[in-house]
């Protein structure tokens, strides 16, 4: 999921969108107060017309959004879109004459933001016309880049079905898609695609690095999708044209065969911008409220250890298996700071308590590693304050699964799972009891995270999480 299909594209519609009411809406007040040759009886406000519309531009956008303008299939049926473009134009007038009549509500004619019926009418015609035009030139613009195998997703079909046959043959640069690989028997597969043909999908992922898997065949569906998951790629079913489609997910045609996106997590697409937004926010705040403490911490553990660093970085893993510096107070003495459990507890002699360290859910009480600040670092939460200035910089995310060091997740078998979202500085397992629950717990409601995310369980987690930070709910 490197890629997410249209995302940039639709991006640049809502901006085009934006642009566009903020023009139509403009230039009918201009039009009618500067071009229109019959006369009027008001006094002109034309910047009390732009502030109303930057005001309303929102309710516009929710409008539009409301009405799926900004979805793939009403985006390819040009019939369907431009009525949809027509019904928002109307709505959005008849919202800012309703905060007119509201807000300006007035027996003055002169300071009504409508106050004659003929601006209303040229606004909803002009704001029509202004978004099919800047839509045709941001489409246009777009086909022109697909065309040069610009922002295309890398794909690659596997299955033995006729719908292999069709989507090699009907897949263009305008779809967004690219087929640089197929798994097939040959009796599924062209002529002219025989050089990209591969005996199985490992090979072809291997080799190809894919954003895309589309999965034609009926059988081996799982094995398939598991494929996609740890090669962080989409996974497109495409079942036959007679079947009936029960798949929860986004139904697309392509070359006139359907296929449905099977998505990892609801994380994605603009909710993934969201909440990048809200970590930036929300990072900034807590830098400036913490900052004194992290003065303190810092001033102490000089004075602690003169010589010895008060912050180092910890190699952990985030979105798409990627390694970072995580920030964290020292807590450890410094002979042992970087080493894994094991290489710490053999070089002090000590290689026994390596299995009873991994026994207790990688907790040990009175651990020799740690020093006495360390220890009330680790047990008040402050070791982790530095880790602010990680989700500032996009490394994690302030709430996901956590950010375990690669050792860690080597042999679990749904990493790439949890890795398909930015790891965070808190998250479910955390505000379940922390230390107090088993690695493979944890790794589970990780799990759960990415699969069921939600805006409201965010909200959840945050919520628990300063209660359980408080009242040092697992903390060790």
């Amino acid at each position: 999921m490197r890629k997410e299909p249209g995302f940039i594209y639709r991006i640049c519609l809502l901006i085009g969108d934006a642009l566009a009411i903020i023009f139509s809406f403009s230039f009918a007040y201009y039009f009618r107060t500067h071009i229109d040759f019959r006369p009027y009886f008001f006094t002109s406000e034309l910047m009390d017309f732009i502030i109303a519309n930057l005001i309303l531009l929102p309710i516009w956008l929710i409008i539009l959004l409301c009405l799926g303008v900004y979805k793939r299939g009403v985006l390819s049926r040009p019939m369907a879109l431009v009525g949809r473009l027509f019904i928002a134009s109307i709505l959005g007038v008849m919202s800012i004459i309703t905060y007119d009549f509201f807000i300006n509500n007035t027996t003055i004619a002169s300071s009504s933001l409508f106050p004659v019926r003929g601006i209303a009418v040229l606004t909803a015609v002009f704001c029509f016309l202004s978004l099919v035009i800047e839509r045709g030139i941001i489409s246009g613009v777009r086909r022109f880049f697909l065309r040069r195998n610009v922002g295309l997703i890398r794909t690659v079909i596997v299955g033995d079905s006729p719908n292999t046959t069709q989507l090699l043959m009907g897949i263009w640069p305008e779809t967004g898609f690219k087929v640089v690989g197929v798994v097939a028997r040959d009796k599924y597969v062209p002529d002219e695609w025989k050089k990209r043909q591969y005996d199985s999908l490992d090979t072809a992922v291997k080799n190809l690095r894919p954003d895309a898997i589309i999965h034609t065949g009926g059988k081996n569906i799982e094995e398939v999708n598991r494929v996609a998951i740890n090669h962080h790629a989409l996974y497109y079913y495409s079942p036959a044209n007679d079947s009936i489609i029960t798949l929860s997910g986004r139904v697309e045609w392509i070359a006139a065969t359907p296929i449905v996106l099977i998505r990892t997590t609801p994380l994605h697409g603009a909710a993934r911008v969201l909440k990048r937004f809200a970590d930036i926010v929300l990072s900034l705040l807590f830098i400036i409220i913490t900052s004194p403490f992290m003065l303190v911490v810092f001033i102490m553990q000089k004075i602690a250890e003169p010589k010895a660093p008060a912050i180092y970085k910890d190699i952990r893993l985030t979105r798409f298996d990627k390694e970072f510096g995580l920030y964290k107070f020292r807590s450890m003495k410094q002979e042992y700071s970087g080493l894994t459990p094991e290489q710490a507890f053999e070089k002090m002699g000590k290689p026994e308590l390596s299995k009873k360290y991994r026994e207790q859910g990688d907790y040990l009480a009175n651990d020799p590693r740690y020093t006495k600040l360390g220890t009330f670092l680790r047990k008040t939460s402050l070791d982790e304050l530095p880790q602010f200035f990680n989700i500032l910089k996009g490394d994690i995310s302030l709430i996901g699964p956590r950010a375990l060091q690669p050792a860690e997740l080597k042999s679990y078998g749904d990493r790439s799972l949890i890795l398909s979202v930015k790891s965070g500085l808190t998250g479910l397992a955390q505000v379940s009891g922390r230390r107090d629950i088993s690695f493979n717990e944890r790794r589970a409601l990780d799990v759960y995270y990415v699969q069921n995310w939600s805006i409201a369980l965010d909200i959840s987690i945050f919520v628990r999480t300063i209660v359980a930070v408080f009242k040092h709910v697992g903390a060790k």
